[in-house]
């Protein structure tokens, strides 16, 4: 072989091998979809704390919970944080997913404008009730409206008249008294009350679902291949959790000014957090109870209702706990 070839081959080699290092650590980077709720927002922190823990995370931020299953479903994520019902109607649908934790319960609240004289469930009769289309609130919101006897569409011919939009859009048709209530999540729902033109009916958390609580999923693939970082994401979940939980000042600042870029207020992130604490501990019963409502009022277009059991997975969790401690 001639000398400048073989000068040649050589420097091919040394830059293969150069990038062979960065192409490794691309495959070993942690996909987390999340939404940007002041509750969701240790699940953001874990981007920030990840070195800390051996791990490359990148975080992207969605709309909506469902979006997040998709994005699963696509192979475009290896983790992602939604509310139960997204999970349980992606599985319901074929995502190959697992819920492995827990991060926050609660997170609703019904909220009539504040001078509709709405008091209760049982007042929403006749009236225009917003909500989020496939999200936890209309899940409790079908739950409540049940409880009350009353029945509900988005077609104006029953008790209650249903309309469908995103999260802020609902305090904005709340202000503009387009809607007589909502079915909000935080930190929305203490804005509006926080602003004024919003008043709290309920938390609805009397219902057999109890306090949703949103659940921290991890695609089957991700969790069969790779199981040791796999382990070592979820033992970073615990860590940032943990410090929300115990370092409330943290978590203020870094949900006020990272994740909401300073466009929430002190005093609203305490309401809302007042109203969806985070937390850790998910259960297969919790997640059944909430299948059974959802199938129950049709919410999700759930080909064949999951079984909990089948897909609630929390080994990970108690070994997570155990090395965090």
């Amino acid at each position: 072989m001639k000398p400048a070839k073989l000068l040649s081959l050589c420097a091919a080699t040394v830059a293969l091998c150069a990038l062979a290092p960065a192409a490794m650590a691309a495959d070993d980077v942690i996909r987390v979809g999340n939404l940007k709720l002041a509750h969701f927002g240790a699940v953001s922190y874990v981007q920030e704390i990840a070195p800390s823990c051996g791990i490359k995370v990148e975080t992207k931020i969605f709309a909506k919970g469902p979006d997040v299953m998709q994005a699963i479903l696509a192979g475009e994520l290896d983790v992602g944080a939604t509310a139960s019902e997204a999970a349980i109607s992606g599985r319901a649908n074929g995502a190959p997913i697992y819920i492995v934790a827990g991060f926050a319960k609660g997170g609703a609240r019904l909220v009539a404008a504040a001078d509709s004289g709405i008091k209760s469930v049982a007042d929403l009769k006749g009236k225009k009730v917003g909500v989020t289309r496939g999200s936890i609130q209309e899940v409790l919101l079908a739950a409540e409206l049940d409880k009350a006897g009353l029945s509900s569409s988005d077609r104006g011919d029953k008790d209650v008249t249903i309309t469908y939009l995103g999260y802020p859009d609902l305090n904005q048709a709340l202000l503009l008294k387009q809607l007589d209530a909502i079915m909000q999540t935080e930190p929305q729902s203490s804005q509006a009350i926080g602003a004024g033109f919003g008043t709290e009916v309920i938390k609805p958390y009397d219902t057999p679902i109890g306090s949703p609580v949103r659940t921290m999923v991890m695609s089957e693939k991700f969790m069969k291949e790779k199981p040791e970082l796999a382990q070592k994401y979820l033992a970073c979940f615990v860590k940032a959790t943990k410090t929300f939980m115990d370092s409330p000042a943290t978590a203020s600042k870094f949900v006020r000014e990272t994740l909401f870029g300073g466009q929430l207020k002190e005093a609203d992130f305490d309401a809302a957090i007042g109203n969806a604490p985070y937390t850790l501990g998910i259960t297969a019963e919790h997640i059944q109870a909430t299948t059974d409502t959802m199938k129950a009022h049709g919410i999700g277009k759930m080909s064949k209702p999951p079984v909990a059991k089948e897909f609630v997975r929390t080994e990970l969790l108690d070994l997570a706990m155990q090395q965090v401690k």
